[in-house]
């Protein structure tokens, strides 16, 4: 598995889908927990670092 390193700013693309269809989220907030807002509807939510460490496929840095 893959090592990541996530930054405030970068796009992360998660295995599940948002509701409205987007896999890709940028990174408002990094730290034990991570603030996401979806690129699709720029709905923003607070997940636990090792759920996203877990879902994710791909990263862009900003």
């Amino acid at each position: 598995m893959e090592k990541y390193v996530y930054e405030v700013g970068d796009v992360v693309k998660l295995k599940k889908k948002h509701p409205c269809g987007s896999f890709e989220w940028e990174i408002l907030r990094v730290g034990a927990d991570f603030r996401l807002k979806c690129e699709g509807c720029g709905h923003q939510i607070m997940i636990p670092r090792k759920q996203v460490e877990k879902g994710t496929k791909g990263l862009q840095k900003k």
